[in-house]
């Protein structure tokens, strides 16, 4: 049993689309915990609007992120003419990654922030650091390890998603088909041998980066 065409070039992709997510879910997700944690005074509403993809359907996501970026709204040919159209296209399938695995890096790095001394900030401010220059060379260096878990983990979300690039993809052979897609696609013409091939190849992905996770823990944890 052999990938096909279509499954390497579905395994290409996917290997792209982790290459270009994963800085964004570093920089944007230390961003957002740093405004969360730090930077607003009254950040519920921010929290609220990073935690809705974890609990709303991927389809529900994907449908409302097409309705909003589509070819006929004004924002989609905007950004279209721009050169960034995000439906049917391989920026889609960045977006679809993006929001599915950010939450996931966000709220791993909060947490944790959360629970550094409070003092800590407060000395570091008194030393003549600014707000987010504390958080860059105080908090963060400390919560790197939390930042790369929570990387990890979204990074294992965003290359299992289904709903959401089905939406904004579109599923097409060759060109928006990653490998969560491909074994949908599988499935659904009756080939399970290929199928079962690409599931063990991206869930034992996926198994590599939740034991990467797991080895990170402190000892104490890991065996808990």
């Amino acid at each position: 049993m052999r990938f096909s065409d279509e499954a390497w070039a579905a395994l290409c992709l996917s290997a792209r689309l982790a290459l270009w997510v994963t800085p964004a879910y570093c920089l944007v997700g230390a961003l957002l915990a740093w405004a969360l944690v730090f930077g607003l005074k009254r950040p519920g509403w921010l929290d609220a609007l990073v935690t809705i993809p974890i609990a709303f359907p991927p389809v529900v996501i994907g449908f409302a992120l097409l309705w909003l970026l589509g070819r006929q709204t004004l924002l989609g040919q905007t950004l279209t003419a721009w050169g960034l159209g995000f439906v049917f296209s391989f920026p889609g399938l960045w977006l679809a990654a993006f929001v599915s695995g950010l939450p996931l890096v966000v709220k791993t790095l909060q947490t944790v922030l959360q629970m550094q001394p409070r003092e800590l900030h407060e000395t570091a401010l008194t030393l003549g650091c600014k707000p987010f220059a504390a958080f860059w060379l105080v908090h963060l260096p400390i919560a790197r390890a939390a930042l790369l878990t929570g990387v990890l983990l979204a990074l294992a979300r965003g290359m299992g998603e289904v709903g959401i690039s089905l939406m904004l993809g579109g599923n097409i052979l060759g060109r928006t088909e990653t490998l969560s897609l491909a074994i949908f696609n599988s499935v659904t013409t009756g080939d399970y041998q290929q199928g079962a091939l690409l599931s063990a190849l991206l869930g034992g992905f996926c198994m590599s980066l939740l034991a990467l996770v797991r080895w990170m823990q402190p000892k104490t944890q890991r065996f808990a």
